[in-house]
């Protein structure tokens, strides 16, 4: 495996990763109204590839434990007797800071991706000559 498929592979590793990150942050923000809804969490490992070139792959999504948020509003359908509901545990600040790494780690990847293309593209012009 050439040291340009090497980088392809790597960079597009990433680009997968970072997209179903962002997926998962989106599901968090259009469920953060949503009465029990748990945040979601998707770790990154280290798939040893071929040849010495690793990857990174999405683990297995998880679920943030952390306490639910106890909202009242004794007119809700959920409400119990004290007029509390559980809400969800998702704070629109981390899931958009998460958003814009998860897109800035995209981008940085797609460029790498394009910066291999170009380079091995330029060398096949050279090697024609």
């Amino acid at each position: 495996m050439s040291d340009f498929s090497k980088s392809l592979s790597v960079s597009a590793s990433g680009l997968t990763a970072q997209a179903q990150r962002l997926r998962h942050v989106s599901e968090n923000i259009a469920n953060a109204d949503t009465p029990g809804y748990r945040r979601k969490t998707i770790p990154f490992e280290i798939e040893a590839g071929r040849n010495g070139a690793s990857a990174v792959k999405p683990g297995r999504v998880k679920l943030d434990r952390s306490d639910l948020e106890r909202v009242y509003d004794p007119a809700h359908p959920l409400a119990d007797e004290t007029g509390h509901y559980l809400g969800s545990n998702v704070d629109l600040v981390i899931e958009i800071a998460d958003a814009r790494e998860a897109q800035r780690s995209y981008e940085a990847n797609l460029k790498m991706f394009d910066q291999t293309r170009q380079m091995s593209s330029a060398l096949m012009d050279l090697l024609r000559r």
